[in-house]
């Protein structure tokens, strides 16, 4: 009989600096707690600590230090190698400055012995020696907890290109040289382990680019070949209820799971029942606070689906009590690729979690917003119909004639059009639709030049 691996289990440490609140503090650490449980780690115990700033040497100061420590069945000293302090005098202020443990956090336990120490921040790679020389324990910053959740839910070439460039671009600068700190013989002689090391690093980030590049030509061309027809794009903070939305809206078998980052790969399907003409929905990856630069920079290929839609709704967890701020993050995540000027609608999700009291305050604060359910049949069909009725507002009726030599088009007047009504006279079919201004132009291009 198999025995299954002992859980890894890992302790979150967080350091409150001025202008954050105890509300936002407890948020973002109940957050972190969820991205370490969707690595499959288990949440022992907790470190947290009010600070100026995180530039010290190990994060924490030495009280602080030395309770993770007992967490961990590490020393508390960082030993030879730790940064050294400006001064004594900035020593005891540090350690003045230094709260008593609040009784509400966790208290260290000698039974505990946790293997990894995750960091609720950006981290320099020498903090993290020091913490691992303190604590015994593995350390990851926020920024590689993300990147590794990344790395194991990506599934199309796209993302796991983007994902592995990220992943070098975070793994380069914490390297460290080989015990041994030999050079190497033969090619590339005279560079240590670590310089060959990041030579690799750079060359294979060089070859990841180009086939990135690659794979967007490909996108492109797809997106172009959808850009007259109707397009949405659920846009929102990671675990909102998209892909529950695209499952329902779309009939799709998209992924659904209460985890964060359940879905990297974007998905684009119709929506359902069909429509003429179709409308496209496109499910992207989700966003998330302090979400790391080079994954915003490695996903930008992935958002222009929001980029080139012609409508974003803002999924939001109304349930949630910091959704306003996720909400914020989400748009401020389009705004640096440029997708703030796309027409959107807010739709407040997972309503049926939200007291009547409290969904009576978010009618009132978000007056234009659209409360529903993923898991209520009526909420979808209403959203269907107010995603048509946008589209309609934007189209006109024209009339085309498409002669009988031509009849092989009466396919793509089907697919990008609504076909009103139909008469025959000798010059061919001569067919009424409605539908967007751009895809009756290149329908009559095409009747043109055919």
């Amino acid at each position: 009989m198999e025995t299954k691996p002992p859980i890894p289990r890992a302790i979150l440490v967080s350091v409150q600096i001025p202008g954050v609140d105890d509300v936002a503090h407890a948020a973002d650490l109940e957050e972190l707690g969820r991205l370490v449980k969707t690595l499959g780690y288990e949440v022992v115990g907790t470190v947290s600590q009010k600070r100026d700033d995180i530039g010290g040497g190990t994060v924490l100061g030495k009280g602080r230090l030395a309770e993770l420590a007992a967490m961990t069945g590490g020393t508390g000293v960082v030993g030879s190698m730790a940064i050294a302090r400006k001064s004594k005098a900035r020593d005891r202020f540090e350690d003045a400055g230094e709260k008593q443990p609040d009784a509400r956090e966790t208290e260290p336990d000698p039974l505990i012995r946790a293997e990894i120490v995750i960091v609720d921040h950006d981290i320099s790679p020498s903090q993290a020696r020091n913490l691992e020389r303190a604590t015994g324990a593995q350390v990851l910053d926020r920024t590689g907890v993300i990147v590794e959740i990344f790395h194991r839910h990506a599934h199309s070439r796209e993302a796991k290109l983007q994902v592995e460039m990220a992943r070098l671009k975070y793994v380069s600068p914490r390297l460290r040289e080989s015990s041994g700190g030999g050079r190497q013989q033969g090619v590339g002689a005279g560079e240590s382990d670590l310089e060959l090391d990041r030579r690799k690093i750079r060359d294979r980030l060089a070859e990841l680019k180009q086939q990135l590049e690659d794979v967007e030509r490909d996108n492109d061309q797809r997106r172009s070949a959808r850009r007259d027809q109707l397009r949405v794009a659920l846009v929102g903070y990671t675990n909102a209820g998209k892909s529950s939305l695209m499952r329902v809206l779309t009939g799709s078998e998209a992924l659904v799971e209460d985890k964060l980052f359940a879905t990297l790969d974007t998905t684009v399907r119709a929506l359902q029942p069909d429509t003429r003409p179709r409308v496209l929905v496109s499910d992207t990856v989700g966003f998330i606070k302090k979400l790391p630069h080079d994954l915003v920079a490695s996903f930008r290929s992935t958002l222009a689906e929001a980029l080139e839609a012609s409508l974003l709704l803002f999924v939001v967890d109304a349930s949630d009590p910091t959704y306003q701020s996720q909400l914020e993050v989400s748009r401020e995540v389009l705004r640096e690729i440029g997708a703030q000027a796309v027409p959107s609608r807010l739709l407040l999700n997972k309503i049926d979690r939200v007291s009547e009291a409290d969904r009576a305050a978010l009618r009132e604060k978000h007056p234009d917003a659209i409360l529903l359910s993923a898991k209520s049949p009526a909420d979808v069909a209403a959203l269907r119909e107010t995603i048509i009725s946008f589209f309609e507002a934007s189209m006109v009726e024209d009339e085309l004639v498409l002669p009988y030599a031509k009849q092989g088009m009466l396919s793509d007047v089907y697919e990008n059009a609504r076909v009103l009504s139909e008469d025959y006279d000798a010059t061919g079919r001569i067919m009424k639709v409605r539908g967007l201004p751009g895809a009756i132009a290149r329908l009559r291009r095409t009747l043109a030049a055919t």
